[in-house]
């Protein structure tokens, strides 16, 4: 196995490299990868909600995160989300170690949600979405293939949700996809 210097070395995005070598590291032997010293200030200094997706020949093979932060960095974030993509999405049994060179791996880092009045100010290339009524929240991030309208990222975050016609709430937000 590659160590971890050297995994992260492998990748030209950092984010998409950590990660990758979370995942690797957690699905091999079960361990949390150490947050590695040299990655970007960004990653060591900021908060933000993160969401990891991972592709298998090119169909979705997990996808968990986080909508506000929950950890201390984006580095703790991105590790924390990577392991729950690979492990815990209740879409999809465990990523097996014979899969990991197959993954294609993105994070997604999201900026703040703003409360919008209608679909007029929703974009589906440019905004994610969240929906909200009392406890159940439903998210869609943006620029997802086969989501070509505000009507159909609105209603698949809305069955997400479990919510139903009547009042909700109405969330945008912009992200930084980061990919190899």
């Amino acid at each position: 196995m590659t160590d971890q210097k050297e995994f992260v070395a492998l990748s030209r995005n950092p984010y998409v490299a950590l990660a990758r070598a979370t995942i690797d590291l957690y699905v091999r032997e079960r361990k949390v990868i150490d947050v590695p010293e040299d990655l970007p200030d960004e990653l060591v200094n900021r908060r933000a909600g993160t969401f990891v997706t991972l592709h298998k020949g090119g169909d979705l093979r997990g996808c968990i995160g986080t909508i506000t932060p929950t950890r201390t960095t984006l580095a703790d974030e991105i590790i924390g989300n990577a392991i729950l993509a690979a492990t815990e999405d209740p879409r999809f049994y465990p990523v097996r170690k014979e899969e990991l060179s197959e993954l294609d791996i993105s994070v997604d880092v999201l900026g703040e949600a703003e409360e919008v009045d209608s679909f007029d100010d929703l974009d589906p290339v440019r905004y994610g979405v969240i929906v909200t009524r009392g406890y159940r929240r439903g998210l869609l991030l943006p620029n997802l293939d086969g989501i070509d309208t505000v009507e159909e990222q609105v209603s698949i975050a809305l069955r997400k949700a479990g919510i139903s016609g009547g009042d909700y709430k109405l969330e945008r937000f912009e992200v930084i996809r980061h990919t190899d």
